[in-house]
């Protein structure tokens, strides 16, 4: 999301950009994998980076989800007390928020939360409000700003690992798996692998401490009107209960620090996410979850963004949360210092591209998607029955800048397989088109990263 929101900005200049990412498609870390939530800003210390880039991001978001045609919703958040030490805490997360600049956060009462969230625990006996949370779709997101950052020139180059990187007089070589590649700047956006790719430009140590949080996605069934938090501790912002953008709720996560390619969930994660979450809403449903999952934070050992500049090298590392509402400043932030620096131009592209349309058949009235079958049959052709998504829209996606790969590259563009069978149905229809339109055996699609093959071979019946 970070190298996104970055590669958006400067692609708005008229300068080469080029983006490197290891895995076969984008929003595959940590972007695809976390709360989904719009920080208000009343939970960072004042006065630090993070404090002033989520207030930044939290005031950009709405707006540039209309643009892109992204999801996006405000939602009321509310961090619940239920004794006298939460009470003490949700009163300094007030008194921060408001030198946040946070104007619309108050404390309500116990019974005045009940009565916006009913299904919360009686015993509460107050919460932080504010109206200014939201949610929104992460990694709708990132392929939106990637797809503009493209169409305005930005070259994508994905299953592309930087091995090595080297400053040469005015440039610096960049070794990746796929040959070389020569920047008069860059810029390290690699999550929870940022402290490695430091390490390799500067040679000075960055330490990064992956945290991984797990996660239950409630069925449709399942609802809640706000974010529902818990007080923070060292833990992180404790476990939320919260709607997403697509009609779910999620819930989670704990933290724990891993390794740093560790996205497994677990029973002991899992049971610890469902004893708090019950504590904010004790008759939640967990056994209508259709997915659990689990997603990594990039923490470090301050509490803090690690946003610098070294002359023609900049890191955005350490980008945990608020990381995902603060994208957008930190794209322009970071615009705007390699301009100040002289590092790029600071002429703007012609026509640059700042807008898009996404067509979503079930969100139109009957007689327009008529139309639509009329013109393209394809579009009457139902694949994915939980989220009623047409095969016409699975073929539109491989017209886009950033075609998908895998059966979970179209899941990312358009949440074909994110309903309640998670894909029992329509995953092997998918698997046919993606088969057709890549030209490849069906055996070689995977299910999303390289090798997460589906098939395993092909069986002669004899019959």
């Amino acid at each position: 999301m970070v190298g996104a929101a970055a590669a958006y900005e400067l692609s708005k200049l008229d300068i080469s950009v080029t983006v490197l990412e290891k895995e076969n498609d984008v929003a595959c870390g940590t972007t695809k994998a976390n709360s989904a939530i719009v920080h208000a800003g009343y939970d960072p210390h004042p006065n630090t980076l993070m404090a002033n880039l989520n207030r930044q991001g939290a005031d950009m978001l709405e707006q540039l989800c209309h643009d892109l045609d992204v999801p996006f919703k405000r939602c009321p958040s509310m961090v619940l007390a239920f004794d006298e030490d939460d009470l003490k805490a949700i009163d300094i997360l007030r008194a921060r928020g408001i030198e946040n600049g946070v104007t619309d956060v108050t404390i309500i009462s116990g019974d005045e939360v009940k009565a916006l969230e009913p299904t919360v625990n009686p015993t509460v006996l107050g919460a932080l409000y504010t109206a200014m949370s939201g949610i929104v779709s992460p990694w709708e997101l990132c392929l939106a700003l990637l797809d503009a950052a493209v169409r305005n020139s930005t070259v994508l180059r994905l299953n592309t690992l930087v091995t090595a990187v080297e400053k040469q007089g005015e440039t610096w070589a960049v070794a990746t798996n796929n040959g070389e590649y020569r920047a008069k700047v860059v810029i390290n956006a690699a999550g929870v692998y940022s402290g490695q790719l430091h390490e390799l430009v500067t040679h000075q140590p960055m330490k990064i401490i992956p945290s991984k949080g797990e996660y239950y996605l409630l069925d449709k069934s399942e609802s809640v009107k706000n974010i529902l938090f818990q007080p923070p501790s060292r833990l992180g912002k404790g476990v939320l209960v919260a709607p997403t953008v697509h009609g779910n709720v999620i819930v989670g996560p704990n933290s724990e620090n891993t390794a740093i390619d560790d996205t497994a969930t677990t029973a002991k994660g899992l049971g610890f996410v469902s004893e708090l979450a019950k504590r904010s809403v004790p008759t939640l449903e967990l056994g209508t979850a259709i997915r659990n999952f689990a997603g990594l934070r990039a923490n470090s050992e301050v509490d803090e963004f690690l946003i610098s500049r070294e002359g023609s090298y900049v890191a955005l590392a350490g980008i945990k949360s608020p990381g995902l509402t603060a994208a957008p400043a930190i794209g322009i932030m970071v615009a705007n210092m390699l301009v100040e620096a002289g590092l790029v131009e600071v002429k703007r592209r012609d026509n640059a591209v700042t807008t898009r349309n996404v067509l979503r058949l079930k969100e139109l009235q009957p007689s327009e998607r008529n139309e639509y079958i009329k013109k393209n049959p394809s579009y009457g052709r139902i694949i994915c029955r939980c989220e009623q998504i047409s095969e016409g829209e699975i073929l539109d996606t491989f017209d886009t800048p950033i075609p998908p790969k895998t059966i979970d590259g179209i899941k990312r563009r358009l949440m074909a397989g994110s309903g309640r069978c998670q894909g029992g149905f329509c995953g092997p229809r998918i698997l046919q088109i993606l088969s057709k339109k890549l030209g490849l055996p069906a055996e070689a699609i995977c299910q999303d990263a390289d090798q997460s093959n589906v098939l395993l071979r092909r069986e002669e019946s004899g019959v």
